[in-house]
């Protein structure tokens, strides 16, 4: 052979097995090294991986701007009071997206005195959104964007989840100081479940029955979706415990609401505009009662009403209640929570502690009173209802007649002092026995004279000084 014509053939002649000149050679050891790469790329792809993908693009942060006192500063704030004025202050959450109308879950407390809401999509698009209905008492909310076709978050569980499997929270932490849109993810897993949360000063409403997880929950992530690993919502991040008792970073204490209330409490809003509230018809001793609790094995009946729910079903004051609805009743908290996941109408079965055995009860719940009741407009802002024997036992008033506060607004606090749960019990010298007689006495004063309302806030009786102007 010639060396021209070895020259032509070129490498891949010389090579057994050769193909073709435009095969390409990989040397053994870049071969391995790509199997091993494609092996590790598959295994990167773990089931928080899939979570996370399964959910982000129904995951939406939501920017509001509410109206709020604030105080303004000044070096002569030593000599004098400082000036309180109002300002719009902008704050951000979470939510994700159920309906593909638009339809979006969050926190109460995301929307609270929202004036103007902005929902931002994964993608950065910016829609208005516009608060459906919201209930404080579980701190879910529902806002609705318009656009159509939206992604929407797969549906779990939590009644089946498990202490320590892992569990994905998605959220916007800090918003748009990120620089995008885009959903964070951090994991961890279920560090407990049916956790009850006492108020504190930072934190006065009460968190029943949440989820307890270590998956990092910081400030933005409030109303984001907890997610098990098949990327299921099963969860509503809603609060974080941190070393001062506040919401500003996250130490590994998160909590969340259960799916099945959220999704409860948002198809009450959508389908009335507001959650009707379950009554029972009794009272149990709170947090004064805790050693109580340990002693008994359960939680005493402090009150019932006449006629009542749990009054029809044979309870009476002094009852030991150890179970309702299936769960063991170690505090108020536990009766609180079963409180908060019943319908009127609903069946409660009650296990009641009988000498050294218990026994069964059964009773069904009915409408709050106040829901029921006739309500009277005043001063166009206040509505008030009268005081009743089952509105007293419902709220825990220690007045038996008067009219109760049902709804205020914001002008009429601000002019009044007035609050929603306070019971007006007179006017100057005249008591106020119902609603409507109130309005009377409202109607009757002259315009431009003070005159002193006494009303009862939190069990103590006060009174301000008003002056009526036409």
């Amino acid at each position: 052979m010639s060396r021209a014509r070895l020259v032509g053939m070129g490498l891949c002649g010389l090579l057994a097995g050769c193909q073709s000149a435009n095969d390409s050679l990989i040397p053994p050891a870049s071969a391995q090294r790509a199997a091993e790469n494609a092996a590790l790329s598959t295994s990167r792809r773990t089931a928080v991986v899939d979570a996370a993908s399964r959910l982000s693009s129904a995951v939406v942060s939501i920017t509001v701007s509410s109206r709020r006192r604030v105080i303004e500063r000044s070096p002569w704030d030593f000599f004098f009071i400082p000036r309180e004025t109002e300002q719009l202050v902008p704050s951000s959450g979470t939510g994700f997206i159920v309906k593909s109308d638009g339809v979006i879950i969050t926190n109460q407390h995301v929307v609270a005195g929202a004036e103007s809401i902005t929902v931002t999509l994964p993608d950065g698009t910016d829609l208005p959104g516009t608060l459906v209905g919201e209930d404080p008492t579980t701190d879910i909310a529902v806002v609705r964007v318009d656009r159509r076709n939206l992604d929407v978050v797969a549906l779990g569980r939590s009644t089946d989840l498990m202490i320590g499997e892992w569990v994905v929270a998605l959220g916007n932490p800090y918003a748009f100081l990120l620089g995008n849109s885009e959903p964070s993810v951090t994991a961890g897993v279920v560090s407990a479940t049916h956790r009850n949360i006492l108020p504190n000063d930072e934190q006065p409403g009460l968190y029943l029955d949440m989820i307890q997880t270590d998956a990092a929950i910081n400030p933005g992530n409030s109303g984001g979706p907890l997610a098990n690993a098949l990327g299921e919502v099963v969860a509503v991040n809603s609060s974080i415990f941190t070393g001062g008792g506040g919401s500003s970073g996250s130490i590994g204490l998160g909590f969340a609401i259960p799916i099945e209330r959220a999704m409860r409490v948002a198809d009450e809003i959508l389908r009335t505009g507001r959650v009707q509230r379950a009554w029972t018809g009794l009272e149990v001793a709170g947090p004064s009662a805790m050693q109580d609790w340990k002693s008994q094995g359960g939680v005493t009946v402090t009150r019932v009403a006449a006629n009542g729910p749990a009054a029809r079903g044979g309870i009476t004051e002094g009852t030991i209640l150890v179970e309702a609805s299936g769960r063991r009743l170690r505090n108020y908290l536990d009766w609180e929570a079963v409180k908060l996941d019943l319908h009127v109408g609903d069946k409660v079965t009650v296990r009641i502690k009988r000498g050294s055995g218990s026994e069964t009860r059964e009773f069904t719940t009915g409408d709050l009173p106040t829901s029921t009741a006739t309500k009277v407009t005043v001063l166009r802002g206040l509505e008030v209802v009268s005081v009743t024997p089952a509105i007293q036992a419902e709220r825990g008033l220690r007045a038996p007649r008067g009219a109760l506060i049902v709804q205020v607004t914001d002008e009429v606090a601000r002019g009044t002092g007035l609050r929603e749960g306070d019971v007006i019990l007179a006017i100057n010298r005249s008591l106020v026995t119902n609603a409507k007689q109130f309005g009377e006495l409202l109607e009757a004063s002259r315009a431009d004279q003070a005159f002193r309302i006494y009303f009862e806030r939190n069990g103590q009786t006060i009174f301000t000084d008003l002056v009526f102007r036409r």
